[in-house]
């Protein structure tokens, strides 16, 4: 039903009621059982048990479990327990970040009224908003949240603050009269008023025609428990990964074991060995890596001024490819600012950002003060006509009022005016604005008793009210081609969308003898006030580093296309051929229509709820990794199904903050740039880990294999692997993950998301390093067994020892794309003490005579040493040369 449609009488014909009764007692019960509590309904919540028990479903935690149980049944205990605490321990972090996740609804919910008065049965009665029914007639004041959608009818100078459902910006006027259109958006029903959002002036009456999900919040709601989380490129390529190296896993570890037993050892031994190899194969300690690394990152980030609500997310901001931007409080101030202002027939331009009282005025690029002709009398009369006032609070000004009054007094204070000029003035009479006069009016009386009408609001509604105009501080009769000038000046405003306000005065002698409308005739024109939501100033600058890194930056707002248009060249975000689209648009279009043209599109404006999850569906759906940024509960759907969330942690509902990733606690689209270097910086580090735990572990079973190929004794027993697997491996990796980026990481395009963990050489440099570190090991065993086959634990020792130190010296090629002879190796101090720590880790397994039996060592010599360091720098000097 397109309530907005009907005129008062069909809206009481429609719902049985009758303005001036309410339903009555029995039509309360009917209504409220045919459609339930005025609430919002949340999806089926999922058992914690449940959430616990799907953390161990990953394939490969459950090929590592089934090793775990092997191993244990073996009486491979050590082994089986490090496996079981690293599961556990992942398993954990993910129940507890899948906890918070889902919290969204509940916060929605906190935005319903708690009471209303509503007429029932002849009363007016406050009831709780829940048990509010369709028909009701309530009444709305000044401050009141609205308790479900309301059809206005009688509205009283009202406005109701919507950023949070439409996007809208500046409060909204509401009127009682019927819109004869179809189809028009939450934003553009100008006579409806929506649960949720907040009154911010003037009072009304109205009709209940939507309650609990059947409202437009209740369909965000719906929304919220429809959308379905994506998964991030982090995890889609960690699972790749995982079933990749199973498969191989299997595969070797089964060759190894056949091969193995046809060349006569013992099946158990070989099928120990094997199982070992499994535990190789498969990098268990990678998500306990990967989880660190990026927890490294959150608190990098919140220095940065960024929250991060899930671990994934700065990885995955690293990689978006499409930014969808709010542009109120993100892009702008969210401060509305005097920018121009037209006097004495003259345009002066006006410096200075927000509600900073900082500023100067220029005309003709020449600098002017108060002395120039009429500005202070402007100023002035934009001060007194004014309810706003200007507040400091830590140390940073902000406006407790209309954001247009909060702009003509900055303006004010930006030329020296202070409170103490106006107090000179004793204000006799206010008639307040009304939306439907688009104007109010100031009565002032001056320290001479003399008294003067102010008024302020639309220019077209001031002009035709002129007779006159000051021009070099004479009053003289308005003419033709004032008006045609200062139409000229409207036009030149509004092309650079700049919201306009007249200011004109008129002197009376008496107020008691006239009405409103006789007083606000005959006016003397001041002048234009052209003001706008500025852009922060960091916020170009940010966008273009954005488009260097080949990411593209999108606009998407409630407000209208023309100020959205102007705002987005100001910002360089929208490119000659750029195509601009709103509401009304995307409402004709279909969803493949608009995946047609959607990398050519960089501005939406007049959105609505529904059109943020078609935009964001129809950049995914060409391959694009999409950020979604918002602050409102209309943002909230489509924070959820955007790759990543954002939320704005000043101006943010508690709703947004809750469906999103990543939360600015500045509000500053500049802080997505950062967070974009970061993400970038951390998935280039975890693929340096990978790396280098892949490259480790194909030595590993490559040794094995080949050895059990030539007919040789197994060169490393299963404890010995598992040293080097949670030693050896594990504190170098971690120690990558906090290696600093490289020059060039914002210079490089976005990967593509179908992009393999093994992209750019990775796979290659992997079994290449794996390869040359299993034959030097190898070699060493072979040499040590040759020179006495009667010691294979020395044998042993010596191919443990030449292992680890491949390995070692391996980790500081792993910092590069390019060659380990292209960054410092003292750059990372913290891979300097990971590596000194393995050292003497080994040195104690090798020299610590209590340790020599669990571990399989004996002592080594100099000339040992020196074999096994020359050896173990051959893989990555041999590819350092080669940088491949």
């Amino acid at each position: 039903m397109q309530w907005y449609q009907l005129d008062k009488e069909s809206l009481e014909e429609q719902l049985h009621v009758k303005t001036e009764e309410g339903l009555k007692s029995k039509q309360v019960e009917t209504r409220r059982k045919q459609h339930g509590a005025n609430e919002l309904e949340s999806g089926k919540e999922t058992a914690k048990w449940l959430i616990f028990i799907k953390q161990f479903q990953d394939f490969m935690v459950l090929v590592l479990l089934a090793a775990t149980l092997i191993a244990g049944l073996l009486g491979e205990f050590i082994d089986a327990i490090a496996i079981m605490v690293i599961v556990f321990v992942n398993g954990f972090i993910g129940f507890f970040q899948e906890q918070k996740a889902e919290k969204s609804l509940a916060k929605l919910k906190e935005l319903s009224a708690p009471f209303a008065y509503v007429l029932r049965d002849k009363a007016w009665v406050q009831l709780p908003s829940k048990d509010i029914v369709v028909g009701d007639i309530v009444q709305i004041r000044s401050g009141d949240r609205i308790p479900a959608d309301i059809r206005v009818i009688d509205s009283k100078s009202m406005e109701t603050e919507e950023s949070t459902l439409t996007g809208e910006s500046l409060p909204v006027p509401k009127y009682s009269n019927s819109i004869r259109k179809d189809d028009l958006g939450p934003q553009d029903q100008s006579n409806m008023a929506f649960m949720g959002t907040l009154v911010t002036r003037g009072s009304g009456i109205g009709i209940v025609v939507g309650t609990g999900m059947n409202t437009a919040m209740g369909q965000i709601a719906s929304l919220m428990v429809k959308t379905k989380k994506t998964i991030t490129p982090l995890e889609h390529k960690l699972a790749e990964l995982g079933k990749i190296l199973i498969i191989v896993a299997l595969i070797l570890t089964a060759l190894v074991v056949i091969v193995g037993v046809y060349q006569g050892h013992p099946v158990y031994n070989m099928f120990l060995a094997g199982v070992s190899l499994a535990v190789a194969a498969i990098p268990e300690g990678l998500p306990a890596i990967v989880t660190v690394a990026l927890s490294l990152g959150v608190q990098r980030m919140i220095k940065k001024k960024a929250i991060v609500r899930k671990l994934s997310a700065v990885e995955t901001l690293g990689s978006a490819s499409v930014i969808c931007s709010d542009k109120t409080g993100t892009m702008t101030e969210n401060q509305m600012t005097v920018k121009e202002i037209y006097v004495n027939d003259k345009m002066v331009s006006v410096t200075g950002e927000g509600y900073d009282i900082l500023g100067d005025f220029y005309s003709n690029n020449s600098k002017i003060n108060h002395q120039f002709p009429q500005l202070k009398s402007m100023l002035l009369y934009g001060m007194l006509c004014n309810n706003a006032s200007l507040m400091v609070k830590k140390g940073k000004n902000y406006i407790n009022g209309d954001p247009t009054d909060g702009a003509l007094l900055v303006a004010a204070r930006k030329l020296g005016l202070s409170t103490a000029d106006g107090e000179v003035y004793r204000v006799v009479r206010e008639i307040p604005f009304d939306s439907t006069r688009k104007r109010m009016s100031m009565i002032v009386e001056d320290e001479n008793k003399r008294q003067f009408l102010i008024t302020k609001g639309a220019p077209d509604v001031l002009l035709p009210r002129s007779n006159s105009i000051l021009s070099n501080n004479e009053k003289r009769l308005m003419r033709a081609d004032d008006k045609t000038k200062i139409n000229a000046v409207i036009n030149g405003m509004g092309e650079k969308a700049l919201r306009t306000i007249a200011i004109a005065i008129k002197p009376i002698t008496s107020v008691s003898k006239q009405d409103e409308g006789i007083l606000e005739n005959d006016l003397t024109f001041i002048g234009l006030y052209g003001m706008i939501d500025p852009p922060r100033k960091e916020v170009k600058a940010a966008i273009e580093s954005c488009k260097e890194a080949g990411i593209k930056t999108v606009m998407i707002t409630g407000d209208h296309e023309k100020t959205a248009r102007a705002i987005a060249i100001n910002l360089n975000l929208l490119p000659e051929d750029g195509l601009v689209l709103d509401g009304y648009q995307l409402n004709q279009m279909s969803q493949k229509e608009l995946i047609e043209i959607i990398d050519r599109v960089y501005v939406f404006a007049r959105v609505t709820p529904e059109h943020k999850l078609k935009i964001v569906d129809a950049f995914q759906q060409v391959g694009h990794i999409v950020a979604m940024t918002g602050d409102g509960v209309n943002d909230a759907p489509a924070i959820k199904a955007s790759n990543i969330g954002i939320s704005m942690g000043r101006s943010g509902t508690d709703v947004a903050k809750e469906a999103s990733s990543l939360i600015l606690m500045d509000d500053n689209f500049a802080t997505i740039k950062a967070a974009i270097h970061e993400g970038r910086n951390i998935y280039e580090n975890i693929r340096k880990f990978i790396r280098y735990l892949l490259a480790s572990n194909v030595g590993e079973i490559l040794v094995m294999l080949f050895a059990v190929m030539l007919g040789l004794p197994l060169p490393l027993v299963p404890v010995q692997i598992l040293w080097v697997n949670l030693v050896t491996d594990g504190l170098p990796a971690l120690a990558l993950g906090l290696d600093q980026p490289e020059s060039d990481v914002m210079s490089r395009k976005p990967r593509h998301p179908k992009e393999g963990v093994f992209a750019r050489g990775l796979g290659f440099k992997i079994v290449s390093r794996g390869i040359l570190i299993g034959l030097v090991t190898l070699f060493a065993f072979m040499m040590s067994y040759q020179d006495n086959p009667d010691n294979l634990i020395y044998a042993q020792t010596m191919a443990f020892t030449t292992l680890v130190m491949a390995q070692l010296i391996h980790v500081f090629d792993c910092r590069s794309e390019r060659s380990v002879f292209t960054r410092n190796p003292f750059g990372n101090k913290y891979l300097l003490l990971a590596v000194l720590s393995s050292v003497v880790l080994l040195l104690c397994v090798i020299y610590f005579e209590p340790l020599q039996p669990v571990f399989h060592t004996v002592f080594l010599g100099v000339r040992d040493w020196i074999f096994i360091v020359a050896l173990s720098a051959i893989p990555t000097v041999f590819f350092g040369f080669t940088k491949k």
